[in-house]
C-alpha cells in the first residue's frame, strides 16, 4: 500500500506547511484532565477560573500541543515516512486557549541534515500555533527523524 507521507527530500529549508483547523471544547479539556489527571481547577472550576486574569477555563497548555501534533498527523505529510518524533525544544505557550477558540498549525522546514544511515535524515520545524484571531497561542521547534526514499 502507498502511503501517502512526504519522504525527508520532499520537505525543503523555508517550506511553510499549514494544517487544518479544529476547535477546542469544554469537552476535549474534560476528557484530557480524566486521562492526564490534571484537574487544576484553572481548567475544571468555572467559579475558580472566573477569579482569574483569564476570567474563565482554559484549556490546558499540553491539550494544545496534542491537538497541534494531532493536526500534523491528520495532514498526511508523515503518514508512513516519520520513524520518530526526536524533541520538542524552546515550547512556549503565549496565550490560552479558551473554549471555542478554533486552533490551527504552521510548520516552517527549519533544517534538514542528513543521517549516518542512508535510509533517513532529520528534519527540524519551527512551529506556530494560532487561534482564529491569528494569535499565536504556542510555538516551539520540533525534530522529527524521517524517511529517505530507497
Amino acid at each position: 500500500m502507498q502511503s501517502r507521507g512526504r519522504y525527508f527530500e520532499d520537505f525543503k529549508v523555508g517550506e511553510m506547511l499549514v494544517t487544518g483547523r479544529r476547535t477546542v471544547e469544554g469537552g476535549d479539556v474534560s476528557r484530557f484532565a480524566g486521562l492526564t489527571g490534571d484537574f487544576n481547577p484553572l481548567h475544571t472550576d468555572e467559579v475558580f477560573a472566573k477569579q482569574t486574569p483569564f476570567g474563565a477555563r482554559v484549556a490546558h497548555g499540553i491539550l494544545t500541543l496534542a491537538v497541534s501534533n494531532g493536526q500534523q498527523n491528520l495532514s498526511g505529510w508523515f503518514e508512513g515516512t516519520a520513524l520518530a518524533l526526536l524533541g520538542l525544544d524552546r515550547l512556549r505557550f503565549t496565550v490560552p486557549v479558551k473554549f471555542g477558540d478554533t486552533i490551527h498549525t504552521e510548520m516552517t522546514v527549519k533544517q534538514a541534515r542528513e543521517s549516518s544511515r542512508t535510509d533517513r535524515g532529520v528534519l527540524t520545524f519551527d512551529v506556530v500555533v494560532k487561534n482564529q484571531r491569528d494569535e499565536v497561542v504556542c510555538t516551539y521547534e520540533e525534530n522529527v527523524l524521517m524517511r529517505r526514499r530507497g
